[in-house]
């Protein structure tokens, strides 16, 4: 696992882009000993001026001024015990943000930034934060409605690397099924957090229902923008296999 960061050090990573009202996203590189695998990370514009974090990573100045145009950076949210290695430097940086990460991650996210909530804390009608149903409250999950259509952002439940760069982020890609020909359940995922299968299944087709749902977002990979309902029914297909 990638070693959690004491200081504010920015690895690469690509453009902050806009990709609705108040919905800005970046993706970045984890280093890892033989290569580095794609990350990325969602910042949401909420009411009365503030910004939630989702799978935070450092940015260079310009950038991080940029999300401080958007909003005061109130909420840091950490969707597993997997993606806690900024977490502790952006606790650092903005004192008084409040961590959210799902039940099942507590633990292991408290090791490393005091956490402040389990549930939903944002206070925001446009943006709701949810423990994904089937994952042993390990994996969470965050719905935001905008004019133009809703954004569904996902963690490790969903992968979409279909673009990986260097040798070793291909060989991980396909050995760990992380969606190089196509959105995908990951293989690891399904065997370290999937605990129900059928509960999953469910909140995919409820998503999916939603006529508003315009992109899916994950931590890794690149937005899924064609079909998205399509998507999260065929996904919950295989898991009914």
């Amino acid at each position: 696992m990638p070693k959690i960061l004491d200081r504010w050090t920015v690895f690469p990573h690509g453009p902050l882009e806009q990709i609705d009202d108040r919905l800005l996203t970046v993706s970045g590189d984890i280093p890892m000993p033989l290569g580095n695998f794609p990350r990325r990370m969602t910042v949401i514009g909420l009411s009365g001026g503030r910004t939630a974090i989702w799978s935070a990573m450092a940015l260079g100045e310009p950038e991080m001024a940029r999300i401080e145009a958007l909003g005061r950076p109130s909420f840091l949210i950490v969707p597993s015990g997997y993606h806690r290695m900024d977490a502790p430097i952006w606790k650092a940086r903005y004192p008084d943000i409040k961590v959210i990460t799902p039940p099942g991650a507590r633990e292991r996210v408290a090791q490393v930034v005091p956490v402040e909530a389990t549930d939903d804390i944002l206070d925001d009608s446009d943006a709701r934060f949810q423990v994904v149903p089937g994952s042993g409250a390990r994996e969470s999950a965050l719905f935001v409605r905008r004019a133009s259509g809703s954004t569904l952002i996902v963690n490790d439940v969903i992968g979409h690397v279909r673009h990986p760069r260097g040798i070793v982020a291909h060989v991980l890609t396909r050995l760990l099924g992380f969606g190089a020909s196509g959105p995908q359940i990951p293989r690891d995922m399904k065997r370290l957090l999937i605990t129900d299968p059928e509960a999953l299944a469910a909140q995919f087709r409820l998503w999916a229902s939603d006529l508003s749902l315009a992109r899916i977002i994950v931590s890794h990979g690149e937005p899924i923008t064609a079909e998205p309902a399509a998507v999260l029914r065929a996904l919950a297909a295989r898991l009914d296999a």
